[in-house]
């Protein structure tokens, strides 16, 4: 808990325009008003939030790779990014015994790794075991990657539009190396440029807010092939983090440098993100801008270059060290020995003398190289008597002397780029662009020879950096101001007073003299505080490349971060929340508007019993799929003022939806509403007289079916909190529970043919079922089927023997499933009985009440076999059955073959028999339907009247079947769609017109 947090309250009245505004703390001049919503109720807990946070921890891993549009550099990004692996311990600081790690020795050699890269295989050295944290101890991952396509390519670069095709290999890939359960939480393509998120299962439930922009800054200064692709997050509620993968203009003159702070600027200023909820739960006016977050990550291919030093002299002065990593053998190695032979043997050349001056460096460095590689035992000194910062021939010195002319370092010390609170850990590591493919340190050798580069970066900045930036230029422009009045005053005037001017000081020129300090960014982590006024902490523990990866012309680097944060606990805000509301709703106020709210406790006669007796609020008790509940709440007005009620919007959380109810849920007054109701008001409202009552109908009714299967499932619930608005009164928070009995409905044939005997309520919570196939088809729909079978029988059996001049049921074509009888309360009350049936397992002739018909009671078990596959999450033919039976349809009909019935039915039953489960279905359905339309026709005596009824039967039964049995989607072409329908309802036929004759 942070003791950096504070209660703030406004100043002054204030209304707010928003669901669920209420006034605030009242000025001298007005009346009395405190009113609880939404509005004060987040407001309330949040103003507690110091109650519900608990100290985090998460480690992120953030890496960076220009891949240069290479084939076979994804089989590297599980090797690197998740593994740790690839990173050459000569060539950094980093150790195996450092790291706890103890079979380094057997690490593959790097002549033997380049002779075997291949393009299908991971190219980093065998018996790597990594030596930076990764798998799950890293809680969040994010990768930015950069020319996953040829940005050079004007094709690409002038695309409108971005090819997936390339994410969806990169993503594949990372997905395949994560841990199990990672979850991707964000993704953003720009052309080349591409963005994943990944967060361990533990965290990515606290992740929210996630927004996503591109902003291009290439040609024309707007297209994708350079620019950013960036991602917000919110993490545990309270810390908002900003992650920016760039590819910014490339080429080593002036005009790139300064196209490339442009780049950057431009990226600062053009992206922005959605709007986001505050704590308090008010949204933001307007969207976010990078620097508005608590910590931002800057990454990608930066491209700045090492200024005023000969590309040449480079490249030859690192492969001093690169050289010492191949043994005796190798191409590298021997292009690496001729470079650096040539060069030692070359005199020195009439060049102007900074460049001579850098000549003379790389042979001096040479010179150590050579006479450290030729010392004795007993002359040369040890690691442990000479640090590598003072050692002349150290890799470290080599560096130091190197970054200098670093750029970036150089835009950033003169407030050209990247000066605003931006800062970077230190460089151990070699630069990583550009190599020979294929190579670990073969610095181009192409007849370009392009300078070595530390062209990417990982850059990070807190909330606290960026102040401290606008807080010392403030002060600057401050003191220049000063500086301007008063020499317009004649004082200080630099003419008159230059003896006692005692410095001069150009930002300008700020930073030229300076060395590259490699311990710059090791300091010990300070606090931060957020936006939201927690206490963060944020240390960098790694920075390196993977000097050993071999499949791109850039090295790819990563660090990793470990943040402190405070994490909003959903349990104690739960137990928050709750309180405020109840403090809430005792807040009365005598001179305002009273209403009492009682609750019909309704007394539940048929066994049901309250899953929590001790429940405030209106309880629907057990509720059932498609069976609507009812229970009433009356309001009355128990004060002396007329009172203006109704239900306002409620609580917003991620889960639920806004709105006055939950979709589930509906609200009906005994009378109707006000014709003109107050200005912030945004749904209906009613007036009440003292004295006077309004009795409210409430009524849960659950036959959405993706609500259905959520709650079979367990991943929702039937509870909510309505919130009853008494304008100028207080408000009432009326919470709603109902306990939902599990249902077959909604279900996939997979999970039926699991339920074990007793049916899907035999467990308690109803969605665990049976570990092992228990049954050839669903039971739900043998039994349906067997029963209609049985009681249409029964039904044209009773009527032979009962005919009177009255037409039969079956006279309506497509009885008993099409029916000319509506649906009344007595026929929905029928089959909520026999869902139950279905869902206990119990015999459905016992739903049936003694005195209803056959015929009404096979009318009800169709209706509800429609139902229950109409429902099915599958269907008994799926989608991708569905698929190859239009296929071969539509080329049979292309090819105009003729098929007997016989040959047609092979043909479906060879793709339907793929799953048997819904083969099975499928026959118990058709089964049915011919064994139905051969009682029906069995009345009908005249040989050219059946065969007229037998087809109108074919027509109704097929077509009204084929709808609820086949789950794929129709086109959405009218013509389209009609000729897919005449197909499914062909799949149908084939199976009952022949058979129907019989």
């Amino acid at each position: 808990m942070s003791s950096s947090i504070r209660s703030e309250v406004s100043p002054g009245p204030q209304i707010r325009d928003t669901p669920g505004a209420f006034p605030s703390t009242p000025g001298e001049l007005e009346p009395p008003s405190v009113v609880s919503s939404q509005h004060s109720l987040s407001k309330a807990v949040y103003e507690r939030r110091a109650e519900y946070t608990v100290p985090a921890k998460i480690r992120i891993k953030v890496g960076s790779w220009n891949v240069a549009a290479l084939q076979g550099t994804e089989e590297d990004i599980g090797s690197w990014f998740v593994d740790g692996k690839g990173i050459s311990e000569s060539l950094s600081n980093l150790s195996f015994e450092s790291n706890g790690t103890t079979d380094g020795h057997n690490l593959e050699d790097v002549s033997h790794q380049e002779a075997r890269r291949s393009k299908y295989k991971p190219t980093v050295p065998s018996n790597d075991p990594g030596l930076v944290p990764g798998g799950d101890n890293i809680g969040l991952y994010v990768l930015g990657l950069q020319e996953i396509i040829d940005v050079s390519s004007a094709t690409e670069a002038l695309k409108p539009y971005n090819d997936p095709w390339p994410g969806r290999r990169w993503k594949q890939a990372v997905e395949d190396a994560l841990p199990e359960g990672y979850i991707k939480v964000a993704e953003q393509q720009l052309i080349g440029l591409f963005l994943l998120i990944y967060a361990a299962p533990r965290v990515a439930p606290t992740i929210s807010s996630v927004s996503t922009v591109s902003t291009g800054t290439g040609l024309m200064g707007y297209l994708g092939n350079k620019g950013a692709v960036v991602a917000r997050l919110v993490l545990g509620e309270t810390t908002r983090l900003v992650f920016i993968n760039c590819h910014l203009a490339a080429g080593v003159e002036k005009g790139n440098l300064e196209r490339r702070n442009w780049d950057a600027s431009q990226v600062l200023s053009r992206a922005k993100f959605d709007p986001l909820y505050n704590g308090a739960g008010e949204k933001e006016e307007t969207g976010e801008n990078i620097g508005d977050e608590d910590f931002a990550f800057w990454f990608g291919d930066l491209n700045y270059r090492l200024e005023g030093m000969p590309g040449d002299d480079v490249r030859r002065l690192l492969m001093l060290h690169t050289k010492n990593e191949y043994g005796q053998g190798g191409p590298s190695k021997r292009k690496i020995s001729a470079e650096l032979a040539l060069k030692s043997n070359s005199k020195p050349s009439d060049t102007p003398d900074d460049t001579d001056r850098r000549s003379r460096i790389f042979r001096h460095n040479h010179h150590l190289h050579c006479r450290s590689s030729t010392d004795t035992p007993a002359t040369s000194l040890s690691s442990d008597t000479l640090d590598p910062s003072s050692d002349p021939a150290s890799l470290q010195t080599t560096l130091a002397s190197l970054l200098p002319h670093d750029q970036l370092h150089q835009q950033m010390r003169t407030r050209k780029a990247f000066c605003d609170g931006w800062r970077e850990g230190p460089i151990n590591f070699l630069p990583t662009y550009k190599y020979d493919v294929g190579s670990v340190g073969m610095f181009d050798s192409s007849e370009k020879k392009r300078g070595p580069s530390w062209c990417d970066r990982i850059l990070y900045r807190t909330r606290k950096d960026k102040l401290a930036y606008e807080e010392t230029t403030k002060a600057e422009e401050a003191a220049k101001k000063r500086d301007e009045e008063m020499k317009s005053h004649g004082i200080g005037d630099p003419a008159v007073n230059q003896e006692e001017v005692l410095f001069d000081y150009d930002p300008a020129t700020d930073g030229d003299d300076h060395d590259y300090d490699p311990d710059a960014d090791l300091e010990d982590p300070e606090m931060v505080t957020t936006e939201a006024g927690f206490e963060d902490k944020i240390h960098l523990e790694y920075y390196t490349s993977h000097q050993r990866v071999l499949s791109s012309d850039h090295k790819p680097l990563d660090a990793i971060f470990t943040l402190h944060y405070e994490a909003v606990d959903p349990d104690l805000k739960a137990k928050v929340h709750q309180e405020v509301a109840r403090e809430l709703d005792k807040a009365e106020n005598e001179g305002r508007p009273a209403v009492t709210v009682v609750v019909d406790y309704h007394h539940n006669h048929q066994g049901e019993s309250r899953s929590s007796p001790g429940h405030e609020g209106v309880d629907f008790g057990n509720v059932r799929f498609d069976s609507p509940k009812i229970r009433t709440v009356t309001l009355a007005n128990t004060g002396r003022v007329p009172a203006t009620v109704g239900f306002t919007d409620r609580i917003v959380t991620a889960d639920k939806t806004g709105g006055d109810a939950p979709p589930w849920l509906r609200i009906h007054f005994d009378r109707s509403s006000d014709k003109d109701r107050p200005a912030s008001e945004s749904h209906n409202v009613y007036t009440l007289e003292p004295g006077d009552a309004a009795n409210v109908e409430m009524t849960v009714h659950v036959k959405d079916v993706e609500l259905v299967r959520s709650l079979n499932e367990g991943h929702a619930n039937l509870e909510d909190v309505l919130v009853l608005r008494i304008h100028n009164g207080r408000d009432h928070f009326l919470p709603i529970h109902a306990t939902w009995l599990p249902s077959s409905f909604g279900r996939s044939i997979g999970n039926l043919v699991k339920v074990p005997e007793g049916g899907v309520r035999r467990s308690q919570d109803g969605h665990k079922e049976s570990q092992g196939v228990k049954w050839s088809a669903p039971r739900e729909i043998f039994r349906l089927t067997e029963t209609i079978e049985d009681l249409v029988e029964r039904s044209v059996a009773e009527w032979g023997m009962i005919a009177g001049d009255q037409n039969p049921p079956w006279a309506d074509i497509g009885w008993p499933f099409i029916s000319s009888i509506g649906e009344g309360k007595a026929k929905q009350s029928v089959k909520e009985r026999i869902r139950d049936a279905l869902d206990n397992d119990t015999p459905i002739a016992d739903a049936f009440p003694t005195e209803l018909d056959v015929n009404r009671r096979v009318e009800a078990v169709a209706g509800t076999l429609l139902t229950f596959l109409s429902n099915l999450q599958d269907g008994v033919i799926l989608e991708n059955m569905w698929t190859e039976l239009e296929k071969i349809i539509l080329g049979r009909g292309k090819s105009k073959t003729h098929l007997s019935i016989e040959d047609e039915r092979m043909q479906i039953l060879d793709i339907l028999t793929t799953s048997p489960a819904h083969s099975t279905s499928f026959t118990f359905v058709t089964t049915m339907l011919v064994k139905v339309m051969g009682e029906l026709l069995s009345q009908t005596m005249d040989q050219k009247a059946r065969e007229a009824s037998r087809k109108k039967h074919e027509e109704i039964f097929a077509s009204t079947f084929s709808e609820v049995i086949i789950k794929a989607p129709l086109p959405a072409n009218a013509k389209e769609r009609r000729a897919s329908q005449s197909r499914r309802k062909r799949v149908i036929q084939v199976f009952i017109e022949e058979l129907g004759e019989s």
